[in-house]
C-alpha cells in the first residue's frame, strides 16, 4: 500500500475526516505499519497505553477480562476504526485486550503523535469525544439490557 492508499484510508476514519491532507501524509508516515496473525494480541488488559491502533484490514475484538478469571468478548471491530485511544487520552492501563479474529493490518499511532494531532487540530478532539460518547451511550444501553432495565 503506498503513502497515498495510507492517507485515503486514514480519511475514512471520523476523527481524521476533517484533517488536511499533507497532515495525514506525515501521520501515514509517521505511523508503524503492523500486521497481527488471527489470535494475536494487539494490546492487552493492563498494559501501558503507549499507542492507538487504526484497523487498515481485518478485524480484531475487544476481550475483557472478568473479576472471576473470566473472558468475554464485548464488541468487535474493523477496517476504519480505532482502538486503543482510551488509554493514552486517559493515561490509564489498556481496559481491554484487543484480539485480531482475523489477520489484521494496523497504523500504530504513538501516545506522542497522537496528542500533537489532538492539539493541532481540536476537530480531531471534538470526534474523539463523539466516539467515546457513542461507545459509552452503547455500553450503557448493553448493561440495562443485561440487568434487565
Amino acid at each position: 500500500m503506498s503513502l497515498n492508499d495510507e492517507v485515503e484510508l486514514l480519511r475514512q476514519v471520523p476523527i481524521f475526516a476533517n484533517i488536511e491532507p499533507a497532515k495525514l501524509k506525515l501521520l501515514a508516515f509517521t505511523s508503524e505499519r503492523l500486521t497481527f496473525r488471527k489470535g494475536l494480541d494487539l494490546c492487552v488488559q493492563g498494559d501501558p497505553g503507549d499507542a492507538a491502533f487504526i484497523i487498515i484490514e481485518g478485524e480484531a475484538d475487544i476481550i475483557i477480562k472478568m473479576d472471576n478469571g473470566e473472558s468475554k468478548t464485548v464488541n468487535k471491530i474493523g477496517k476504519h476504526q480505532i482502538v486503543g485511544e482510551i488509554a493514552i487520552l486517559c493515561d490509564v492501563p489498556r481496559t481491554a485486550t484487543v484480539r485480531a479474529s482475523s489477520d489484521v493490518i494496523v497504523l500504530r499511532i504513538s501516545k506522542d503523535l497522537f496528542f500533537r494531532l489532538v492539539g493541532e487540530f481540536p476537530q480531531m478532539a471534538v470526534q474523539i469525544l463523539r466516539e467515546l460518547a457513542a461507545r459509552l451511550e452503547n455500553t450503557t444501553t448493553q448493561l440495562a439490557k443485561a440487568l434487565g432495565k
